[in-house]
């Protein structure tokens, strides 16, 4: 089954605390949403890229996209004020098509047998998500207290890439819009509709380079995957 991508690249990452976009700060020479775009690049199954950018940055993301030949990006859409604005315009932009994924920029490490499993799924389901089983230990707290240690049995942190059924995620976006409702991510808002979500077993691996720390483990996984 073949399949769109929607992959917002407008947020500055304040949390780098690195001045700039936090998707143009590169990762061993090369920038880390080159990183996330090749793995889309050069899946077969993948049939075109939504890349939503902030327009100031433009002219700096054409540059990159023909310098390191990254050709399966159909359109460059300008972000929103929050993420979720932001996916919903990469959505609109989309023409046609059934199978649409929702990704972050700044998480290169998706593996392509993954997107696979998650995109057959989401044929069947009309909506899945990527996570891994919480392994710390999980407690609730208030006002620097513990109130209780929650039961982590059935508590799974969820990744991207994040897949729907076009019309269903639309649809889903529409309404959060209209209600002005922000979710926490994309299925939340498929959720709220009634819409069950699958989720498959994802790596551990397929981290989001959000803080400066997160670049050091970046760095170790992209060694360990070229056999370091």
């Amino acid at each position: 089954m073949k399949y769109q991508v929607v992959i917002p690249a407008a947020g500055q990452g304040k949390r780098m605390k690195a001045g700039k976009n936090k998707q143009l700060i590169e990762l061993d020479s090369i920038p880390i949403i080159i990183h996330t775009l090749k793995v889309f690049e050069q899946d077969p199954k993948c049939n075109g890229i939504y890349l939503v950018i902030n327009p100031k940055e433009k002219d700096e993301f054409i540059d990159l996209l023909d310098k390191y030949n990254i050709q399966k990006v159909q359109k460059m859409v300008e972000g929103g004020k929050e993420r979720q604005h932001s996916v919903y315009n990469g959505l609109k932009a989309i023409e046609s098509g059934e199978i649409v994924l929702i990704h972050d920029g700044a998480r290169p490490f998706i593996q392509q047998k993954i997107i696979h499993q998650l995109v057959e799924r989401a044929t069947i389901s009309g909506a899945c998500v990527i996570a891994v089983p919480v392994k710390d230990t999980i407690k609730r707290v208030n006002e620097s207290e513990v109130v209780d240690t929650v039961d982590r049995s059935s508590l799974w942190a969820v990744q991207t890439p994040q897949a729907f059924r076009l019309s269903i995620v639309l649809k889903a976006h529409e309404a959060a819009e209209r209600e002005g409702f922000i979710g926490t991510d994309d299925a939340s808002l498929v959720e709220r509709m009634g819409h069950k979500v699958s989720v498959i077993e994802g790596e551990y691996t397929n981290i989001k380079i959000t803080t400066p720390e997160d670049l050091m483990f970046a760095k170790v996984i992209l060694h360990s995957e070229r056999g370091g």
